[in-house]
């Protein structure tokens, strides 16, 4: 690294692990204010620092994942949001995936790098979420769950950004930042507040996550045209 190359790095780094540190004092507070319970606190914390392990195309996202997707299966459970709470079971099985992948899915089992998604792929991706939306509103609707309409439709993008995410596709972010920007209110209408707090950090780290994979993105070579990729 370039002596003139390091304080452009540490910029980088600085606005992401400042909104992990300031996640974690909010976590803290919430705990030991009783607003929130010690699980949905702890979940906080580990979500954030996961996001920004992602951020940083670290493979250490995966293990710190599946700790957070397990405890948010529960918190969701219990507040009857019943779709989201089956996704972390989905979202643990592809943190797995997307652990190998990282780490053997490039030519010659080495590395995946950052890639963009094919279009044909991004019109799949488009007809699963309508398709997925559908049927898990029609399910919550004989489950009772709530907000049945945006807890399918946020299932379902979210689903799609971590399949994406665990094949390092550009496009996740995208797809993170619009789940995003619903997921806020929706867990506030909940009562959710640390959550939707948590998802407010997601929505600014997704941002990030997206500039940073794009400028990733550009200094590696194209790859050739594939249908399948």
């Amino acid at each position: 690294m370039s002596d003139a190359s390091a304080p452009t790095r540490l910029a980088e780094l600085a606005l992401p692990a400042a909104l992990v540190l300031a996640s974690t004092a909010i976590a803290y507070a919430a705990w030991s204010t009783g607003t929130a319970s010690a699980l949905e606190a702890g979940a906080f914390v580990t979500g954030a620092i996961c996001v920004w392990l992602v951020v940083r195309q670290s493979v250490w996202n995966f293990p710190l994942g599946l700790l957070n997707v397990a405890a948010y299966a529960w918190i969701f459970y219990e507040y009857r949001l019943y779709a989201d709470s089956g996704l972390q079971v989905v979202y643990f099985g592809l943190n797995l995936a997307g652990w190998y992948l990282w780490l053997f899915g490039g030519e010659n089992r080495t590395e995946l790098t950052v890639r963009r998604t094919s279009a044909r792929e991004l019109a799949l991706i488009a007809v699963f979420i309508a398709a997925a939306t559908t049927f898990l509103w029609w399910l919550l609707g004989k489950l009772g769950g709530a907000s049945k309409f945006w807890d399918a439709l946020t299932t379902s993008i979210s689903l799609s950004a971590q399949w994406l995410q665990s094949r390092k596709k550009l496009e996740c972010w995208h797809l993170w930042i619009l789940a995003d920007v619903i997921y806020v209110p929706l867990y506030i209408t909940r009562g959710l507040n640390l959550t939707a707090l948590l998802y407010a950090v997601f929505l600014a780290l997704a941002v990030m996550g997206l500039l940073a994979w794009q400028k990733s993105l550009k200094s590696w070579p194209a790859p050739a045209p594939s249908a399948s990729s």
